[in-house]
């Protein structure tokens, strides 16, 4: 007797409404807390960056916060970089003055001797975060219509082919609540900043989510007509069985890669593989487990507020 995964499909609905619910509560709360959905790095609220290198000991997290408190920031991110031994650090700072840049390197260098060629600051403005964040936003809305028509004409044979391509889109917008409640979780617990790579990680989860789910429904549009006189329920979970496997062991690899620059990569990119992470395995939770069984509650009239009545004409 084959093994469904389909009739327990109610199930994997209240999971993945546990996790999304909480997480909008998450952002909701950190937008009334902090004025921004995310914690922003300052590739959105312009700022500078400083990467010092100091000749001596001396100098630390506290007392390089001190000289940057001094000229009104009082929120710097200071981090070390290397070994100890190196006393090099990395400063982001709100403040965009260029004019201020020298007054901070010499007040730095009263800590400790500064190793002037290795020192490093870049201004970067405001401007240009928002305009990545417009352009990343309008790339998942065109890529939700994209996919929407592909799958339409690409299922034109398959009956109601429309509900295909708005179940990869419903999926796929689960992924990014799911990354982004993360992200807004872990800017307030551990202090994340949201930047470019970000974006970069959340497209890269969209392109992804979207490839699994569309291998899916694919086999399913290939076993409709071979087992003609099956129940449609029966038909998805063939097909969700046969191809399991596939999503399975692909993205295994990319995990075991991600797992591994996380134990043993550098600091500056971990954050970013640790969200990347996230969003493959909701992205193939979705592909199987919210795409498919939406598929299915929407073909047996589940879905509230969607009656078949309305939505398929009436059979001569």
């Amino acid at each position: 007797m084959m093994f469904s995964l389909i009739q327990k499909r109610r199930y994997f609905f209240i999971l993945s409404a546990f996790i999304i619910i909480p997480g909008l509560i998450v952002m909701i709360y950190s937008l009334v807390t902090t004025g921004a959905l995310f914690r922003l790095s300052i590739d959105f609220v312009g700022g500078s960056i400083y990467e010092i290198s100091f000749s001596e000991p001396g100098a630390t997290e506290a007392n390089i916060q001190d000289v940057f408190a001094r000229f009104g920031d009082q929120n710097v991110s200071v981090q070390q970089l290397g070994d100890p031994e190196q006393h090099r650090w990395s400063v982001r700072s709100s403040i965009q003055e260029s004019s201020a840049a020298d007054q901070i390197l010499d007040e730095l260098g009263r800590i400790a001797p500064i190793d002037l060629e290795r020192s490093r600051n870049e201004s970067v403005s405001a401007t240009v975060g928002q305009e990545v964040t417009r352009a990343a936003v309008f790339a998942v809305l065109v890529v939700g219509v994209v996919i929407i028509c592909f799958i339409v004409f690409s299922f034109r044979q398959v009956p109601k082919a429309f509900r295909y391509g708005v179940c990869a889109v419903a999926a796929m917008m689960h992924d990014v609540l799911v990354v982004c409640s993360i992200m807004s979780l872990t800017g307030l617990l551990f202090g994340w900043e949201t930047d470019a790579l970000f974006l970069t990680a959340l497209l890269t989860v969209v392109g992804f989510s979207m490839q699994d789910t569309i291998v899916l429904f694919d086999r399913i549009r290939e076993n409709i007509p071979k087992h003609l006189g099956e129940p449609y329920e029966t038909i998805v979970n063939r097909s969700i069985l046969e191809t399991i496997h596939r999503s399975l062991a692909t993205q295994l690899n990319a995990f075991f890669i991600m797992a591994a620059i996380l134990l043993f990569g550098g600091d500056t990119i971990k954050q970013f593989i640790a969200i990347l992470f996230i969003g493959l395995v909701s992205g193939t939770y979705s592909s199987i487990f919210t795409a498919v069984p939406l598929l299915v509650a929407w073909e047996k009239g589940e879905i509230p507020f969607i009656s078949r009545r309305t939505l398929e004409p009436a059979e001569a």
